[in-house]
């Protein structure tokens, strides 16, 4: 956890395979610790062959079956589904605006949002008028496990907003 947080999360992600990864990791994420989510990433990584969108886009009911016996993984059929069906609308979003990193900056304003100075973990939103606009942009576009809080973990996850806490050394984007 120490790591994942000191090393990558709030940490601007412009790749759309880690974007990607990082979205699909938010929804399976859903109702358990993030804990349990990060011991189960290279798992995921391997099951769902390294998030490449296009790759995952392609799954048949043979590797819906196989992510089902994964044990390593969460084998939560409506996620695995999700999942599958997202990387479809992935590439259909990243068809139309180039990349999906450059239709999130149609939605999530730049520079990233951050905490005011006195702020505590109490401050921290679980979801803004960024994330619902997100949430229901994707929605419509067809993503699924995609709900405003899942959004709001996913852009805190890739630096599209800072609330890292102004006792922490990362915050305003320190390093």
């Amino acid at each position: 956890m120490v790591a994942y947080h000191d090393e990558e999360w709030g940490t601007p992600c412009h790749d759309d395979v880690e974007l990607f990864e990082r979205l699909a990791l938010e929804s399976f994420q859903a109702g358990l610790s993030w804990a349990t989510i990060l011991r189960k990433r290279s798992n995921f990584q391997t099951a769902f062959r390294g998030f490449d969108p296009a790759v995952i886009a392609d799954f048949e009911d043979g590797d819906r079956e196989r992510l089902m016996a994964d044990a390593g993984i969460v084998r939560n059929r409506a996620k695995i589904d999700a999942t599958i069906d997202n990387a479809a609308a992935w590439l259909a979003t990243a068809a139309e605006f180039g990349t999906v990193d450059a239709y999130l900056a149609t939605i999530v304003p730049l520079p990233p949002a951050r905490l005011a100075p006195g702020a505590t973990s109490a401050d921290v939103p679980v979801t803004t008028a960024v994330s619902d606009r997100l949430s229901a942009d994707l929605r419509r576009r067809g993503f699924r496990f995609v709900g405003s809080t899942i959004v709001y973990s996913f852009m805190q996850s890739v630096g599209l907003v800072d609330d890292h806490l102004p006792s922490c050394f990362r915050y305003g984007g320190g390093v």
